[in-house]
This record gives structure tokens, sequence and C-alpha cells, in this order.
């Protein structure tokens, strides 16, 4: 490595035998490297921090200068060692930035002698290996060879640096190559043993770190992995965790200028809540990737101080929890209607259909009245309930929350309603229709079998045959009302107002792959046929009709048995067969959406 100019740094020895280099001025930062390297490595921090704080590069156990560990060694060995040099500089309380190996010392220093430490940086920390990694760890440990092993040298290099080695970190390996061929063989060894089977340490003891901590590594760290890093932070009481995209367990050596930006920016904020510069966040990008969520579309409304209604469109809607029923919408702060909202005792949520999206469009507007153009009711608080909504939600304020420039309503659900019509979507600044795509279905062969389960309050639609078998709506295409053999047309003969929504299920004939059936679910409103072989069944009773077609059997039996667990997918095969792929992954748990 090339050495720092004289001028910078003091190489020194404490009269333990301790080696460490010091260099600067100001607030004072102890560094502390990983296995296998020294004080020297710390060259780009040093450079960068010197004018603004006092650097102490120690020299740790086995390394360098210093004198060896214990056969045996602990993390208490080295953190000791490391305590008796501040001592010896008459510092009091530093902030310590450690290495992979010097991580876990730092970590040791802060939690025994809380008081010494102002603030603490791990870079490529270890925690908690999994099993694999761990049992790696420990037989490379087990296999360590004579000092200088070529071999272990290069194989170590490979997995800090990447095999080949990128032209463009070939310094930062001739720095780290030359620090591995001159460290003391026992002394490696001793340590490495060590690093191998103290990465669980800490564990039961980071809720107790009283010191700010920021834990960073690279995304390509395959040994102190970005799950390590975020483990650790979310145990520390002020623990931060900061990923560094691209970047590998030498990040300090192959990238000093920006590891450096980032550990000053830690250490001169303190608490701060991030270590990256405001000034480099784009809020229109970010605006712009929020919208990339696909979200339903909502009109939030109250009654203002005067009895007027007041209302605004919203898509930052979600459920918080179901005992108690709780859901939360969010309104900025600039908005017209922020007194409003924030001092009611209750606001409702509307989530709304695809034919409302003028109503959508209204209220985000500045219109002057616009409840004027929209259908409505008073709810059971007395809050506005918009006619034709897919669900509406009737809130009590239980709790107004202040966030950046937003607030967050939310709302204790005292009534609500919902209904199997289609909801608007909304995503990257225009809406989307997720259910019927008419566009696909035109392009589909004249002979496609078009048809649809069509349900109302828990009842299914259908054509009752002379022989009294049961069959569904369907017909040659989507068609119009006019095209009597299309399903539309069919549905019109008989005076059917129907909605088609999502797609449930299409298959070919095993025998003639070439016809194709298409099946929708959809819903069916009032009034209806005085046709009486059109009739509602109970979705309970369908297994009890006489279905002629064995596909359509099958099908209808999954539609009754995923409308009961609210989880619908689409069958794609034969009619003999095929699997069903679902809308969406379940989850275990309530989950959230963006608020």
């Amino acid at each position: 490595m090339a050495d720092i100019a004289a001028s910078a740094w003091v190489r020194n020895t404490a009269p333990d035998g301790t080696g460490f280099i010091r260099a600067g001025s100001g607030a004072p930062v102890l560094l502390i490297h990983g296995v296998g390297m020294n004080a020297t490595i710390w060259q780009g921090q040093i450079a960068s921090m010197k004018d603004r704080h006092d650097l102490i590069a120690i020299d740790m156990l086995g390394h360098g200068v210093s004198p060896l560990p214990p056969e045996n060694a602990t993390l208490s060995d080295f953190a000791d060692q490391a305590v008796r040099l501040l001592d010896h500089l008459g510092l009091a309380s530093v902030s310590i930035v450690g290495h992979s190996m010097g991580a876990l010392v730092a970590l040791e220093i802060a939690l025994r002698a809380p008081s010494r430490v102002h603030s603490i940086v791990c870079l490529n920390a270890v925690f908690r290996r999994p099993p694999a990694l761990a049992r790696a760890v420990r037989e490379r440990a087990a296999a360590l060879g004579a000092h200088g092993d070529a071999a272990a040298v290069a194989a170590t290099l490979a997995r800090w640096f990447g095999d080949p080695l990128p032209a463009s970190l070939a310094g930062a390996a001739a720095t780290a190559r030359t620090a591995l061929e001159g460290v003391d063989a026992q002394g490696y060894a001793r340590t490495y043993r060590l690093f191998a089977r103290a990465d669980a340490d800490h564990a039961d003891a980071l809720a107790g770190l009283a010191a700010p901590a920021l834990f960073m590594t690279g995304s390509q760290d395959s040994n102190s992995t970005p799950a390590m890093s975020a483990a650790m932070a979310r145990l520390a009481p002020h623990g931060q965790c900061l990923v560094l995209s691209g970047e590998r367990h030498m990040m300090a050596i192959a990238s000093p200028e920006k590891v450096t930006q980032h550990i000053s920016a830690f250490l001169d904020a303190g608490e701060a809540e991030k270590p990256q510069a405001d000034a480099a966040f784009d809020s229109g990008e970010f605006r712009r990737a929020l919208g990339s969520f696909l979200t339903g579309v909502t009109i939030v409304t109250t009654i203002g101080a005067e009895g007027e209604p007041r209302g605004f469109t919203a898509n930052s809607f979600t459920s918080v929890s179901l005992e108690p029923p709780l859901v939360l919408v969010c309104i900025a702060k600039k908005a017209l209607g922020h007194s409003a909202f924030s001092t009611s005792k209750g606001f409702a949520i509307n989530i709304l259909s695809e034919s409302q999206k003028a109503h959508s469009g209204i209220f985000a507007s500045k219109a002057a009245d616009k409840f004027a153009a929209v259908a409505w009711q008073p709810g059971q608080t007395g809050n506005p309930l918009i006619d034709g909504s897919v669900a509406v939600f009737d809130c009590a304020m239980q709790q107004l929350v202040d966030a950046g420039d937003h607030s967050i309503l939310i709302g204790r659900v005292r009534d609500f309603s919902h209904n199997g019509a289609q909801p608007l979507g909304y995503c990257r600044g225009t809406y989307v229709t997720p259910g019927l795509s008419q566009e696909a279905l035109a392009a589909a062969p004249p002979d496609t079998e078009v048809g649809a389960i069509l349900e109302n309050e828990g009842r299914v639609l259908f054509f009752e045959t002379a022989d009294g078998f049961h069959e569904l709506p369907a017909g040659r295409g989507l068609g119009t009302p006019k095209d009597a053999r299309s399903l539309k047309g069919r549905l019109a003969a008989r005076a059917i107002d129907a909605q088609l929504g999502f797609l449930f299920a299409v298959w070919d004939d095993a025998a003639a792959p070439s016809h194709t059936h298409v099946y929708y679910r959809g819903t069916v409103d009032g009034p209806y046929s005085d046709d009486r072989h059109v009739r509602l069944v109970d979705i309970e009773q369908i297994a009890d009709l006489r279905i002629a077609d064995p596909a359509v059997r099958s099908m209808l039996a999954r539609y009754a048995r995923e409308r009961m667990e609210d989880a619908f997918g689409v069958y794609v095969g034969n009619e003999v067969e095929g699997e069903v792929r679902p809308l969406a992954k379940p989850s275990p748990v309530l989950l959230s959406g963006r608020g």
C-alpha cells in the first residue's frame, strides 16, 4: 500500500505493545480492521476524515505489530486491548468504526463499556450465519495452513473481490493481498477461529446497545449479507441499516470515497434518521415509483362544521386491524378539506366501481359542490355514503396521526356494506379496469364459447332447460345485445342486466383444441326477467343441480369453494386437466397497503 504522507499520521506503539496509527484532529474515532488486515488498510478513510476527526487505527491482537491473542481468545480480549489504548491516549469516549471482525470487537466494546462509545459503525458485520455458511467458515478455520499459503490467500481474495477479479478492483485486491501475506500466521489463525464462532455472541445483547449504530454492508457481500445487517439494525434500539449497491466485503478499500461519505454523514449527524443526504433524494421520482403500485380508488367523506358534506378522492387507503375493525386513509395537509377531516368525529370510505370513474374526477377537483353530481345517503354515523360504491366503511375517528406532509386518519368501522361490482383501479397516474378485457375477446375465434357465472347476493343465475337441466349463460363470443348467438345477445333477449368482471376459467376441448371456452365472474342486477326458465340458485345448492357438461360442473364446484375462501384463481387447461393460477398469493397475516 502506498504510504500516507508522514505529516498526515503517526505510527506508534502503546505500552502493552499494541500498534496504532494516529492522524488528524477533531472528534475521536477508533478504526478497527478485520481478520488478516492491519491499521494501514484505513488509508482512504484517514485521508478523507483527518481534517474533522482525530483518527486512531489500531492493529488488533495478532496483526500488524501488536502481540498475539491468547490461544483460545474471546471478543473481550480484543475489546480490552482497544480500551487500554483509549486509556493510554486519554480518550474518555470515542466513535468506533469496525470492519468484519472489527465490527464484532466494536460491538463488544459498546456493550461492555457504553460510556466509552459515542456512536458505532459496523461495516460488513457477521450475525447468526446460516448453517451452510457457518459450516464453511468453520471448515476454513480448521484448515488454515502455513504462513503465506498462496492457495488460501487466492481463495480469500476471490471471496472478497470476485473470481475473475474485476480490473477496477485490482488495486484494492493488491492492498488486501499485501496485508494477508504479511500477517502473523499464528495470530491470523487464532483470530479467525474466534471470528468463525463469534457471529452470535451479541444476539441476546443487541437490544441493550445504547449507542446509535449504523450497520453498513454491500449488496454483493455473500459472507456479511444485507440480511445480517438488517437483523442487527432491527435489534439495536438506535440501529440503522444501509446496503451499498454493487459492493462486496472489502468495500472500505474498494470504494473508500463512497463508504467514507456514509461513515462521515452518520458520525456528523449523530442520531439522525438516515445517513444519506436529503439533497440527493428526488421527490418526483419517488412519487412516480409509488404510482407503480396498483390501488383501488376511494372517495372519503365527512360532514363539515356547518353540516355540509365534504369529500376528496384518495387511493391511500388500507386495512389496519380486524379486532378492533380499523382502517386508515391519508389526506394532504395542504388539501382544502384537511381542516374539516382532521377535526371531524368520523368519516366514510367509499370504494368506487368501474362505472364511477367520473365520480373520482369530480372529488379530485376543486368543484364548489361536489355532492351535487352524485347520489348519496347518510350512514349510521351521519357520514355521506355514495350510491353504487363497491364497498363503504362508515367510521368513527379512532386516531389522527401526523406524518410528514400528510395526516393519517385511522377510523374504527361502525358499519359497512359491499357487493359484487367490479372495482376501479389506479396505477401510474391513470385509471385501470382490472375486470373484463373486451378487446382481448374481440380477437378470439368467432366460435369461442363465452359464458359467465353471474351472482347476486349469494345466488348464481342459471337457465333451466325443458328437460330439467341447468346451464350458465353462454354464447358464441362476447358479441353485442343485437347478436342473438353471443353472450350479450342471449342476456339481452331475457332482459338480464349483467356486469362482467374478472376472468375465471379458460379451457380447450381435449378432442378439439381449437374449440375454446372462456368464463367470467360477474354480477346481475334487478329487475330480473319474467322468464320462468331464468333462475337464481343459492350457491350451496348448485351441487344438487343437473348440469350436463362435466367441465362446467367442475368449474362451479371450484367457484363455490373459492368464493367461500375469498381467494379466486383462473383455471387454464382443457376439460380433462389443467391448473388453477391464483390471482394473488395467499398470506397468513392481514397485509396493509400503501398509506
